[in-house]
């Protein structure tokens, strides 16, 4: 009966050269300067939403802790007054 082992190191990390290296995502917030997130600027705010309707997270975007939270709120207030859609239509 053989004894099952966890894999090793080099299976899970990307291979033989080393681990895997992702580049980190940089805020497009503090890229462009931006000071103020404006809930009417729909073109800038759809990236930031799924093609469900769903706010996509901080670690999908890139975007940084201090930009997400007043993105949040522009989406929903873009949502509030119909600029944003909540949900996709399915019919």
């Amino acid at each position: 009966m053989a004894v099952s082992r966890p894999p090793s190191r080099e299976q899970t990390s990307g291979g033989p050269r080393g681990p895997k290296r992702q580049h980190r995502k940089v805020c497009a917030f503090c890229a462009e300067k931006i000071a103020y997130i404006d809930y009417k600027e729909i073109s800038r705010l759809r990236r930031f939403v799924s093609d469900r309707g769903k706010i996509l997270p901080r670690r999908v975007t890139g975007t940084c802790a201090r930009h997400q939270r007043p993105l949040t709120t522009a989406l929903e207030r873009a949502r509030a007054i119909a600029l944003l859609p909540y949900t996709t239509e399915q019919h």
